[in-house]
């Protein structure tokens, strides 16, 4: 049976403020990091979004960028991080003969909250998923002219 609340009831819970609490990462130990968490932290007027990416959600996130299928499902992780995290990520054939992925130049560019390990970790994420898909590098060649 469906609950119904007549027109215009005053509902005791609808005036009510319910602080939402969202898990931030975790700082790097002093020293070890120059991702600037603290500084980024006190600043209230920064993009903070990056500190969503918990170090849960950031092995998530590897996962998922080991799974891309398609350049087009890599292209959507990527406008979904930079939606979602602020974090851009440039993608292009080397400036030499690529033979292997690895000739592949992926860039995680620099941004202040952004640890060093995490920033290492994408690309190496995204050489793996194109390892495990090589139509995915294919279509990246493609996609400056190299086939036709």
């Amino acid at each position: 049976m469906a609950c119904t609340v007549p027109a215009g009831a005053d509902l005791p819970w609808a005036s009510m403020s319910f602080p939402v609490q969202i898990p931030i990462r975790v700082p790097c130990p002093p020293g070890a990091c120059i991702c600037e968490h603290d500084a980024l932290l006190a600043d209230s007027m920064a993009d903070q979004r990056i500190l969503r990416l918990t170090r849960e959600e950031e092995k998530r996130l590897l996962q998922r960028l080991e799974r891309i299928t398609s350049l087009q499902d890599l292209r959507h992780v990527e406008q979904r991080m930079y939606e979602q995290l602020g974090i851009r990520v440039r993608i292009k054939a080397g400036a030499s003969e690529v033979r292997t992925v690895r000739g592949i130049q992926i860039e995680v560019l620099p941004m202040r909250g952004l640890c060093s390990k995490t920033r290492q970790a994408i690309p190496a994420a995204i050489r793996r998923g194109m390892e495990r898909t090589p139509e995915v590098a294919f279509e990246l060649l493609d996609e400056g002219g190299l086939f036709g």
